[in-house]
């Protein structure tokens, strides 16, 4: 999609240099006590100014007690113990962090609460932004909590670190490269997609906001009242499936099983994404999961329907799908184009003689996701991946010569339209008032490789 901005970072043609910023402001943070725990964010553009703050908040008074006991972690934490394993015996060096840097955009580094960015290659549309905003509202929901480290960032779709490339006797040095999504072959450290903060080019909101309208959505059709038919929307000129998975449109051959729309997003974008919007799409029993260039943003709204999700074979995973189980979570159907289009039908014509089970599958998904992807769980993962992966550091970060400090106001202050709002509307106000959810043991060897 054609859909250009101005971003407030500018790259060299080399993509070596650091961060810049092009529009001037002037933030100030209120300064935290027990009486008064409110972040602010207070943009004004009367002066000049690339910094953040001399006084932006990085600790809190850690005697401040916590409103409850710690819950536990969903069942989706386990998988960082898995995504991390590579490394357990051998420990993360700087070599290995270093030998990453070709095939990673970002370089990420907390030293003291304190967040810095390298910027080493092109991210696609606002991704880096939404990715580091996302981490610096971590560390004001937990400050002093993040320990310090230093990590290479994919922000691209396919997964980069390749199993064959870093195992047997010529294996090169494994990088830990934090990415989006993971699969089978590959060793991409799983971290929660920009999309959680808002998807800007889309119109789609953060997370929160999101999940609220489309359980609103979900209210207006009862489920027995849905169209019976499976329903998917998105561009299909991004993979393979996607372009099958038309094949299996509404026809009189195919008994109008499934109900497959192809979107341009120029198109969309010119008007105003009137037929984008994700909390009008739970109105079918059924809707459709197919991926794109790799894994997709959408898994997560389709989920949240109340729809039945066909899962078309997906190869890759983001941080939470792992835990879904087939046929109760979701219906399997399987990507080859001799299957795809029959095993739809199927599962609709055995929904539909089955509406009670099939509804009863529906609403497990979308209890996952609302039960295991509130924000605070979203940043409960981060916290945890991160410190688990300090763990892992055998060597003391440091600020590379190249970066620089980031910090809420020098990366939403610049910003504009939507792309400010949806920034300021996912900022962490406060500390958290409850602590983090505690992490269970890993699974063992069988459980795994289920």
């Amino acid at each position: 999609m054609k859909h250009t901005i101005t971003h407030n970072i500018v790259r060299s043609s080399t993509f070596k240099e650091s961060l810049v910023i092009i529009y001037p402001f002037k933030a100030t943070i209120t300064k935290l006590s027990r009486q008064q725990n409110q972040f602010t964010l207070n943009c004004s553009h009367g002066n000049m100014t690339k910094t953040c703050p001399k006084d932006h908040t990085t600790t809190f008074d850690q005697d401040l007690e916590y409103s409850s006991e710690a819950s536990g972690c969903p069942e989706h934490f386990k998988w960082i113990h898995e995504d991390l394993k590579p490394w357990k015996s051998t420990g993360i060096t700087r070599e290995m962090l270093e030998s990453g840097k070709s095939i990673s955009q970002l370089r990420i580094v907390i030293i003291q609460g304190k967040a810095y960015l390298e910027v080493y290659g092109p991210s696609f549309q606002t991704r880096d932004v939404f990715t580091i905003w996302g981490i610096l509202q971590l560390l004001r929901l937990y400050p002093g909590k993040v320990p310090d480290l230093e990590l290479l960032f994919e922000t691209g779709d396919v997964p980069v670190v390749l199993k064959e490339r870093f195992q047997g006797p010529n294996a090169m040095p494994l990088p830990p490269i934090f990415h989006y999504c993971g699969r089978k072959d590959t060793f991409d450290i799983v971290f929660p997609d920009w999309s959680f903060w808002g998807w800007a080019e889309l119109a789609i909101r953060p997370w929160e906001a999101e999940m609220q309208s489309i359980e609103e959505g979900n209210k207006k059709v009862e489920w027995k009242d849905r169209a019976p038919y499976a329903f998917w929307k998105g561009n299909k000129r991004v993979s393979l499936k996607r372009y099958a998975l038309t094949k299996c449109n509404a026809s009189t051959q195919h008994d109008s099983y499934a109900h497959i729309y192809s979107l341009h997003w120029d198109k969309e974008v010119a008007q105003g994404f009137q037929n984008t919007k994700l909390a009008d799409q739970c109105t079918h029993r059924y809707k459709i999961y197919v991926e794109g260039v790799s894994w997709s943003v959408s898994e997560k709204y389709i989920l949240a329907c109340d729809s039945m999700t066909l899962f078309i074979d997906p190869m890759h995973y983001d941080f939470f799908t792992r835990s879904l189980v087939p046929w109760q979570h979701y219906w399997p159907i399987r990507s080859t184009n001799q299957s795809m289009c029959s095993d739809i039908k199927y599962a609709v014509d055995w929904g539909n003689a089955n509406p009670d089970k099939a509804e009863q599958i529906g609403k497990a998904g979308t209890r996952f996701i609302y039960e295991n992807l509130k924000m605070n769980f979203v940043y409960d993962y981060m916290l945890h991946v991160l410190t688990e992966y300090a763990k892992l550091l055998r060597f003391k970060p440091t600020i590379p010569a190249g970066a620089v400090e980031v910090c809420s106001e020098n990366v939403a202050c610049p910003m504009y339209g939507i792309w400010r709002q949806y920034l300021v509307d996912s900022m962490v106000k406060s500390p958290s008032a409850t602590p983090p959810c505690t992490m269970s043991s890993p699974y063992d060897e069988e459980e795994a490789e289920e």
